[in-house]
């Protein structure tokens, strides 16, 4: 899809999510939370094949083995860990708290039949 096209399908995502964030875990690691509205919301998000180690290590450069997902049904959440490529703090980092490090994730997510 070509940019604006995603950027518009984005707002859709709220209608599944309440929250997509992402943060340190220490300097080493980034963790990013989905946080979904209910049950519903969680079982597609989960079912939809959006959410694998392989997205994750296309998306962030990172190896598949290396990803962590976790999935907590309780409260509808899913947390998924990651080694940085840049240790936080280093010169070359850019975000030092990897709070914008979801973008890339909000772009695959709109692309998807989950922004629907």
């Amino acid at each position: 899809m070509i940019r604006n096209e995603l950027l518009e399908r984005v707002p859709n995502l709220t209608k599944v999510f309440r929250l997509i964030r992402s943060k340190d875990a220490g300097p080493f690691m980034l963790t990013i939370d989905l946080f979904c509205h209910d049950a519903v919301a969680y079982g597609r998000v989960v079912g939809s094949g959006q959410i694998t180690a392989d997205a994750f290590a296309e998306l962030y450069g990172v190896e598949t083995a290396d990803v962590e997902i976790h999935l907590i049904e309780p409260i509808h959440a899913i947390k998924v860990s990651f080694p940085r490529r840049v240790a936080s703090g280093e010169l070359a980092d850019s975000d030092i708290t990897g709070g914008q490090q979801y973008g890339p994730l909000v772009e695959l997510l709109a692309a998807s039949e989950l922004a629907d």
